[in-house]
């Protein structure tokens, strides 16, 4: 009986493989995880001068060990390992030994395909760089974070949609097409608008922001003199309150008021011709006080001291006894002058010294024939002039 051969050349290779496994798990032991936690050959950050760091992440998602590192959609490494420290995950990297990054580089994991393949991005930070990430670095958790996943994402569509139904869209669409329909140009308006607002806004977000910072400001002084305004408020309270009591007396007040008020418009309505007349005559009388100078306000000075002049009421009256000077004019010129000029009685007593011998006065003869006394005491004289 011929006994059956093995072909010796399929007995080596998988006696090979068999050690080569065999080879990986002894160098791994307990590490053991699956393919992804074997350093495969090929990959990106090995080799001679790759480096490691650690990034902390709060949640490392569908990142797995062998994931790409990306820089600027470039791969310069790999995911080396994966650890939970305080909370969060702690994702090790290893790059090549050409990458130079800045110190204060972010860290995000993105999705490579929609199928939930995941890398992690290292991107420069939207302020200035400063300094040079080197092996052993960490990139703290407020430098990192993830994009949302696809099954995020989803569940944010379906949330939009309303009650998560994919196949409402349809009916948002009908709903929009016909809110829309004939008012193109009044929605491309509304836009537009829209589009100008907020460029002012954004023209205008230093003032903004000033503002903001004012009120805040503003807050903080009114927060520290909250015990200064409790008591303002506490003394305010009894006027308050008093205020209150007399709320039928103001009421009344502010009628009487609105009362007079129609009254005054109502004077003011018929008097508003002879109002006019009499503010039209009253600039030659504040012209004829503005002429006067200062004779008006010097000759104020003598009243209190009437009839004795100010400038010598201290010569007028010394000790016990006063100085006076009387002059009487009795003529009967001065006297007529003093007592009946503008009366019908004018000239009567100047009349009387022509009877006495002495001229007659020209009164008489200018005021066209007023009697005289010469004429009352002798009638006939009259009628024979």
């Amino acid at each position: 009986m011929r006994r059956p051969r093995f072909p010796m050349r399929g007995v080596r290779r998988g006696l090979g493989s068999a050690l080569v496994v065999l080879t990986v798990l002894s160098a791994t032991g307990c590490d053991w995880r699956g393919v992804n936690s074997l350093p495969l050959p090929g990959t990106h950050g090995r080799g001679d001068g790759s480096w490691t760091v650690d990034i902390e992440m709060p949640d490392a998602t569908t990142l797995d060990r062998n994931s790409e590192v990306l820089v600027a959609d470039v791969t310069v490494g790999r995911v080396s390992d994966l650890r939970v420290r305080d909370g969060h995950a702690v994702v090790s990297v290893s790059l090549d030994a050409d990458v130079v990054l800045p110190a204060n580089v972010t860290a995000t994991i993105g999705q490579t395909t929609l199928l939930g393949s995941a890398h992690v991005e290292l991107s420069a930070p939207e302020h200035a760089a400063a300094g040079r990430l080197r092996d052993g670095d960490e990139i703290p958790l407020d430098d990192a974070g993830a994009y949302p996943t696809t099954e995020q994402t989803l569940a944010s569509v379906a949330l939009v949609l309303g009650g998560g139904g994919i196949d409402q869209v349809r009916t948002v669409m009908t709903e929009l097409n016909a809110a829309l329909g004939g008012r193109g140009d009044t929605a491309r308006r509304v836009l537009r608008g829209l589009d100008t607002l907020l460029g002012g806004l954004d023209d205008q977000i230093d003032s903004i922001t000033s503002a903001i910072d004012s009120l805040d400001d503003l807050a903080a002084r009114l927060a520290a003199s909250r015990d200064k305004i409790g008591r303002a408020i506490d003394a305010v309270s009894p006027a308050l309150t008093v205020v209150a009591d007399r709320r039928d007396e103001l009421s009344q007040v502010l009628t009487r008021v609105g009362e007079f008020s129609e009254t005054a418009h109502a004077i003011v309505e018929s008097s508003g011709e002879e109002m006019r007349t009499n503010l039209k005559a009253l600039p030659p009388i504040l012209t004829g006080l503005a002429d006067s100078g200062r004779s008006l306000t010097e000759s104020t000075r003598y009243l209190l001291t009437y009839p004795f002049p100010i400038d010598v009421v201290h010569n007028v009256v010394r000790g016990d006894y006063a100085n006076g000077q009387v002059t009487l004019d009795l003529r009967l010129e001065t006297l007529d002058k003093a007592l009946l000029i503008g009366t019908p009685l004018q000239g009567m007593l100047s009349g009387l010294e022509g009877v006495l011998g002495k001229a007659a006065p020209a009164t008489a003869s200018r005021r066209g024939g007023a009697p005289d006394l010469r004429d009352l005491l002798n009638p006939g004289r009259r009628g024979q002039r």
